[in-house]
């Protein structure tokens, strides 16, 4: 049996290349991401982005912070070999909106923010509150859980090396020259 932290060690680029890809899926073909039966219109980079480059025996960490950031460093860090390890996202449905981050290697969900909820007028309206605010919630995991489960499908697919790689090479060379 392997232990947990091995394993965990072992297993992590896949957070790493979940959301590398993401993001170039987000760039490129961004209605392919789109879950049908959650309602989601819309699912865009936020505002922070880390990259981590573990080449040449040094690591090396990228962060991009900040509502008007552009991306280009982080794309030059995608060129030279670094990986996603954490994004924020912000995914919409309507007139609402999600906004949260993604940790790569354990794909953890943090700073999720949903939508808002109505007031609170009474003690009677607090579990009906509860109870939306915990919809709201599922629904950011649930988006989460389609989007590494589309990764996962490809990842595991003959398609990754043949496709998705060379597509994800030409889309960070071509963005690193503009």
């Amino acid at each position: 049996m392997i232990d947990i932290s091995v394993a965990y060690n072992r297993y992590k680029f896949l957070g790493h290349e979940f959301l590398t890809w993401l993001w170039h899926m987000i760039e490129t073909d961004k209605d392919a991401l789109l879950d049908p039966s959650a309602d989601m219109d819309d699912i865009y980079i936020g505002n922070r982005v880390v990259l981590e480059n573990s080449s040449h025996n040094r690591d090396e960490v990228i962060s991009i912070k900040g509502d008007g950031a552009g991306l280009e460093e982080g794309l030059l860090a995608l060129q030279k070999g670094a990986k996603v390890t954490e994004i924020n996202l912000v995914a919409k449905s309507g007139e609402n909106e999600w906004r949260f981050s993604v940790k790569g290697e354990s794909l953890n969900l943090s700073s999720l923010k949903p939508p808002e909820t109505g007031n609170v007028e009474g003690v009677e309206d607090v579990e009906g509150a509860v109870l939306e605010k915990i919809y709201l919630y599922e629904k950011a995991v649930n988006l989460t859980g389609f989007l590494y489960r589309q990764f996962i499908k490809r990842r595991l697919s003959d398609e990754w090396e043949k496709t998705v790689v060379r597509k994800m090479s030409v889309w960070i060379g071509r963005a690193a020259e503009e």
